[in-house]
């Protein structure tokens, strides 16, 4: 075994070396003072018993800490030899109380309870039954006047033998007291590593969500940005190749001005986007927002062909901004996909009731162009996921079909949008 691996034991090792060369000093002392009188015989065993005694108490002690219940396994086999030889009893046995000491304070349950029964069977073993037959004491006190007292007054021998289980038995409720102690401290550690960990974990949290926030802004941001921007440019680019074939003055103004609007409002809706990061469409729900993409379209020179089907209604503040922006996108992606010389239609069914086609309590706004020669508008692109996002945060869906016709393909979007909730 290494250094290292002999450091946990040094207290042990040294306490056992000090009990082991007590019992052998008191072995000596005993057989060389007995061996006179009765023999030398009577001489060897009590220095073979001794020897033995002592190697079992100081192994005991060596185990009291790493191995309880082995060493309190010795102490009940050395009390059994007493009781059954009636060996005597050597003042290093009292090294004893710290096997009691280290069930209580180490050992298993088990342990702790065998350790609680073995100090009074330990008591009467040593105070009763052998009638305080302890030789080294009978060497030091015999022939003086206290020897004299200690056999002439029972009492006092009672006295003694009181103070003697007290000595006994305080170390093993001292070290119960230790292990509730160390099982306390042990325990507010722990609490406190909870307490430390359960922060770190709603740091963590917090921090996490904070990125997801961020990260929702930045992608509410480029999706707002996406729609004014792209809107605004789509219609500008009509006006200005509508212009090209204008030769009217006035007409070719009116264009021109109809260009200043929409580059003017974009440049507005892009500087409150950035400025706020908030949406910047309409929060109500007047029908007249939706009417004002449409006419903005017609103005930009292209053919719309808008219907309106129901009896219109207040949106929900959330609604009213989800179906602007929907609708915005959807009239984007015609002008910049769709054939000029093809009209867009723009459709909106408002819910008429249960009888309502199985569209109850939701507004319905398709739009359809026919694409442009080159193939385009095909739906794929960030338009119409954008609209798929701003649908589901409403629990509503998108649908996206083309259809082959004489003129073309028609490439129709259609968006529906839940009204629980509307006024």
């Amino acid at each position: 075994m290494s250094e290292t691996g002999w450091r946990p034991w040094l207290p042990e090792a040294v306490a056992a070396f000090l009990v082991l060369a007590v019992g052998l000093t008191e072995t000596f002392l005993t057989a060389t003072v007995f061996a006179a009188p009765d023999g030398l015989m009577f001489a060897n065993r009590l220095a073979f018993e001794g020897v033995a005694q002592a190697l079992v108490v100081a192994l005991a002690v060596g185990l009291c800490r790493r191995a309880p219940g082995v060493a309190l396994a010795l102490v009940w086999g050395l009390g059994l030899y007493h009781v059954t030889l009636d060996a005597p009893i050597m003042v290093a046995e009292f090294a004893l109380t710290a096997v009691f000491f280290g069930g209580a304070r180490w050992g298993r349950p088990p342990t702790v309870v065998m350790s609680a029964v073995s100090v009074p069977l330990a008591v009467v073993v040593a105070f009763f039954m052998h009638e305080g037959r302890v030789l080294t004491l009978q060497l030091l006190l015999g022939g003086s006047k206290l020897g004299g007292i200690l056999s002439l007054h029972p009492t006092v021998q009672l006295v003694l033998s009181l103070v003697g289980l007290l000595a006994v038995a305080a170390p093993w409720p001292a070290g119960l007291v230790m292990r509730f102690l160390e099982r306390a401290t042990d325990s507010r550690a722990a609490m406190l590593a909870a307490e430390e960990d359960a922060a770190g974990a709603r740091r963590a949290t917090e921090h996490a969500r904070e990125i997801a926030q961020l990260r929702d802004q930045q992608t509410r941001l480029a999706r707002d940005v996406h729609d004014v921007v792209g809107h605004s440019l789509a219609v500008i680019l009509a006006q200005a190749e509508s212009g090209q074939y204008l030769d009217e003055n006035e007409r070719l103004k009116k264009t021109l001005r109809t260009i200043a609007i929409s580059a003017r409002s974009s440049l507005q809706d892009v500087r409150q986007v950035l400025s706020t990061t908030q949406d910047t469409a309409p929060e109500t729900g007047d029908a007249g927002q939706l009417d004002g993409l449409i006419e903005g379209v017609r103005g930009s020179g292209h053919q719309i062909i808008a219907t309106e089907l129901g009896t219109p209604r207040a949106l929900p503040r959330e609604t009213a901004t989800v179906a602007y922006r929907v609708l915005q996108e959807m009239l984007t992606n015609a002008i910049k996909h769709g054939r000029r010389d093809q009209p867009i239609t723009a459709e909106r069914h408002w819910p008429s009731g249960p009888a309502g086609g199985g569209f109850a309590d939701t507004l319905r706004i398709e739009v359809t162009n026919t694409r442009a020669a080159d193939g385009s508008g095909s739906g794929a692109g960030r338009g119409l996921e954008g609209m798929r996002r701003r649908l589901e945060t409403i629990n509503g869906h998108l649908d996206v079909r083309s259809r082959e016709q004489a003129a073309g393909t028609t490439f129709t979007v259609t968006a529906y949008l839940p009204l629980l909730g509307g006024s």
